[in-house]
């Protein structure tokens, strides 16, 4: 039988009811605009479409609803404002905080090997447990570090990249590995600062991996680009690359490649893959690009 939960935020906590709220204080603005004009102003949303002009608007607490049970192919994490009303995690979530920060969807808690993802062809694009040939997926061991996407991202999967071996984009929103401390949990939403990114090309698809640390974590201050993390998390970006490079080899497939020299470019560099992601992400919600199977609502 299906099971729903709404999740709010504040430590708080119900039998059948977990509520658990997101990102937004009351006195935050929730900024949805893309990086066109560095010089402009975050853009909001309307009730009934996206608005491209430049303004901010309040918006309320997000809060998370679960449909179906997990580990089940019906199971789902819905993102909504307190009135009910539906929202994207991919379009619809900010990326700009300000300041060089970000918000952080996390898809995939640390320690745990479910394969979640934003469903990208589905309405509203809730975050949904990946499958094939209609089973469920599992990493063959835990992923180590928060994973997820920033939202209002796009890698163009018509555009090549002459600075990663000619490889077009993945067709995803940009994956973001966060190397802080704590767990997080699905569908919550963090800010982060990218301190670095890996070129990982899979199966000739580029696949960017933004690496970045929560502001909430107690070492956050003390990191501010890639040479920063392999002073206070030594191993750490190796520590990745090898992960995301393996994961698909037990069952048999062949390794995962890395380019910009099989490293991690710097925190410049993944400010850069941030900003073109975004402004393909504009394009496509603009229609300026087809979208095929992708959802824009």
């Amino acid at each position: 039988m299906a099971a729903t939960r709404v999740i709010v935020s504040a430590n708080t906590s119900a039998s059948s009811l977990l509520l658990k709220p997101h990102l937004l204080k009351p006195h935050q603005s929730l900024n949805l605009c893309f990086n066109l004009n560095k010089n402009a102003n975050f853009t909001s949303l309307s009730n009934t479409k996206r608005l491209f002009s430049c303004k901010s608007l309040y918006k309320p607490e997000i809060v998370t609803k679960e449909d179906g049970l997990p580990e089940t192919l019906d199971y789902r994490v819905f993102f909504l404002e307190k009135s009910g009303r539906k929202l994207s995690p991919w379009h619809d979530i900010p990326l700009h905080v300000g300041d060089g920060v970000f918000n952080f969807i996390v898809e995939i808690p640390k320690e745990s090997s479910a394969k979640m993802e934003v469903a990208t062809d589905e309405p509203f694009t809730p975050i949904k447990q990946d499958t094939k040939k209609g089973k469920l997926r599992y990493y063959p061991y835990n992923i180590n570090w928060n994973y997820g996407l920033l939202p209002q991202t796009w890698e163009d999967p018509t555009l090549a990249n002459s600075e990663v071996e000619g490889a077009f984009g993945d067709n995803d929103p940009v994956d973001v590995v966060e190397i802080g401390e704590t767990r997080g949990k699905i569908g919550e939403i963090l800010k982060v600062k990218p301190l670095g990114a890996l070129a990982m090309i899979d199966e000739g698809e580029l696949d960017w991996k933004i690496v970045a640390i929560s502001l909430d974590d107690p070492k956050a201050s003390l990191v501010n680009d890639v040479d920063d993390v392999e002073k206070h998390f030594p191993g750490t970006l190796t520590a990745i690359r090898d992960w995301f490079r393996d994961y698909k080899i037990p069952d048999g497939k062949p390794a995962n490649k890395f380019g910009l020299g099989n490293k991690a470019a710097n925190k410049d560099y993944a400010l850069k893959v941030i900003t073109e992601t975004n402004e393909s992400w504009a394009k496509l919600v603009k229609r300026s690009v087809p979208a095929g199977e992708l959802s824009l609502s």
